[in-house]
């Protein structure tokens, strides 16, 4: 890939972070990588050199040692290019060719567009590396909402004393169809049909007073099969646990200690894709939500599954159905102050543009898991939580590609800087909303923008 890009909006595939960049030659902010674009520039120089002998001419191939061949197109006016490789992936190697000596480091090729000088080697660099930072520009002053878990008796909307705002969400839901029950789990995409990465799965359980597990001070064990890649559990509007899974298996199973009274509790289950896959064979076949079983266990029964009981749906998140990333939006809501680590949490801020034309990104390493508006334009998703694992060894080009040849970066998150594109912004009073998930600290959010040591 010659320009790096990013994945705005929800467009990015499954674990696929917003950065599309692959340490490209054009960086995902359009400023070049060097020496990498130098040494493609003139790799493409030489090559635009020797195009009418490659289109015209005879390939002949020759050996010139154990790892080394030359490949020679000559055309029929006696015009010659040729290409010098060695194979070896360890050792330098020198090679005779046409009467004339050359040096070939470790797994490269000299390319020789008279036959005779060699004007170009795929292994010599010429350059130094110039290295690109992030440079802080500040930070935010910010206002919270709590995003309302669901709750069909609608108490829980009514509790903030916002009549418009159950009015819009309650005619929302109605208008669209976007709360209904049915009987057993349903496929998340095949409900949300990717409007949303959310799904909230609701269902109630009965609990006998005459239960062992209460008289005892125990506790029941939820178990949650999910399809993933993403899961928050809610007992009675409380939180209780946070599963996801991973880029190799996005399938998971919560089990974790849950408080259920005598009467009726309600089980709340918020199913959050990660983008979908977009590649390979028969991917329209794979799952995501929860798909089961829900399993109780610690029952004078023994042990209750819930999977076809009946579950009540509800596709997206009340801040997504009251736009609150938005300029109208926001206005829909009490906002209070923020506080940190507090998961379903709407933040906004404002901010003026900063001066000059250096390309612009958020800083959101301090943030668990979410999205995030500027202007009302989706930037996409942000995971920094996740962390880049695997074994970073250096870097070693030598031999066939694969991805493991450098990674860097183990141990940190997978992304830390979202780009933000300038055309985006005002000049002064731009709106910036970010709704986490998990819970992380708002304060840590910064501008920054992207410059050369």
């Amino acid at each position: 890939m010659y320009h790096g890009g990013t994945n705005f909006g929800r467009t990015a595939g499954n674990f696929i972070a917003t950065s599309y960049d692959y340490d490209a030659p054009i960086d995902e902010y359009g400023l070049v990588r060097q020496p990498k674009y130098d040494h493609l520039r003139d790799l493409h120089k030489v090559i635009k050199k020797c195009e009418p002998i490659l289109v015209y001419g005879e390939l002949t191939v020759a050996s010139l040692g154990d790892n080394q061949q030359s490949y020679v197109y000559r055309s029929k006016s006696g015009a010659c290019a040729a290409f010098l490789a060695n194979n070896d992936t360890k050792s330098s190697a020198s090679v005779t060719y046409n009467g004339m000596s050359y040096e070939l480091p470790p797994w490269s090729i000299s390319i020789l567009p008279d036959c005779k000088t060699a004007v170009y080697n795929t292994a010599r660099v010429r350059g130094n590396k110039v290295q690109m930072k992030m440079s802080r520009i500040g930070g935010f002053s910010w206002k919270s909402y709590k995003e309302q878990t669901y709750n069909d008796d609608k108490k829980a909307f009514m509790t903030s004393g916002l009549l418009e705002q159950v009015n819009m969400t309650k005619n929302f839901m109605e208008s669209d169809k976007n709360t209904f029950t049915d009987t057993g789990l349903l496929e998340q995409v095949n409900v949300t049909r990717d409007r949303t990465d959310y799904l909230w799965y609701t269902t109630h359980v009965n609990i006998s007073e005459n239960e062992q597990y209460l008289k005892n001070g125990q506790y029941l064990a939820l178990t949650v099969s999910s399809a993933g890649p993403s899961l928050h559990i809610y007992i009675n509007g409380q939180l209780t646990g946070i599963a996801f899974g991973g880029l190799e298996r996005s399938t998971l199973t919560y089990t974790g200690n849950v408080k259920l009274r005598a009467g009726m509790n309600k089980i709340s289950l918020l199913s959050a894709t990660v983008g979908l896959y977009n590649g390979g064979t028969h991917y329209e076949s794979w799952n995501y939500g929860v798909l089961g079983p829900v399993i109780l266990n610690g029952l004078n029964e023994g042990k209750r599954d819930l999977s076809w009981g009946q579950w009540i749906y509800q596709v997206g998140l009340q801040g997504e159905a009251l736009n609150l990333y938005s300029f109208r939006g926001i206005s829909s809501v009490n906002w209070g102050e923020a506080s940190k680590a507090q998961p379903l949490t709407w933040y906004k801020a404002f901010f003026n543009a900063p001066e000059g034309n250096d390309p612009l990104a958020l800083d959101m390493n301090s943030m668990g898991k979410g999205l995030v508006w500027i202007n009302g334009h989706n930037i996409g998703r942000y995971w920094p939580s996740y962390k880049a694992h695997g074994a970073c060894n250096g870097c070693d080009y030598r031999g066939h590609h694969n991805e493991t040849v450098c990674i860097s970066n183990c141990g940190e998150s997978s992304q830390r800087w979202y780009h933000l594109p300038r055309s985006w912004l005002n000049p002064t009073d731009n709106l910036i909303v970010v709704f986490e998930e998990w819970g992380g600290d708002p304060n840590g959010i910064s501008l920054v923008k992207r410059v050369g040591e």
